[in-house]
């Protein structure tokens, strides 16, 4: 199972405020199969095999332009664990066990 983090930012929007982007793309992946996903306050996690984290993706950098926006810059960061099933729950897990707590 892979992990990614993914940042969507529409470009030339009417207003400074995306959260109504954010909304409808957290819709959006509601309605994805195979994958789990969090928002955070700067980015989205998703959780899931590779090829259905990709198809998120791309429905995640769509969204904007079906919103109106004119462009859109998407990054994104992808952990693939092959020798260990891992999660994002599992790597902070990790390092509080480490930290001791």
């Amino acid at each position: 199972m892979a992990i990614a983090e993914v940042t969507v930012i529409p470009i030339g929007t009417a207003t400074t405020s995306l959260s109504s982007y954010v909304a409808e793309m957290q819709r959006i992946l509601k309605q994805q199969d195979g994958i789990s996903y969090e928002l955070t306050s700067m980015s989205t996690i998703i959780e899931g095999e590779l090829n259905m984290i990709w198809r998120a993706i791309e429905a995640l950098h769509e969204a904007p332009f079906l919103s109106g926006a004119k462009r859109v810059s998407t990054s994104v960061k992808i952990d693939d664990r092959r020798d260990q099933v891992s999660s994002s729950k599992q790597k902070v897990q990790s390092v509080q066990e480490k930290l001791g707590g």
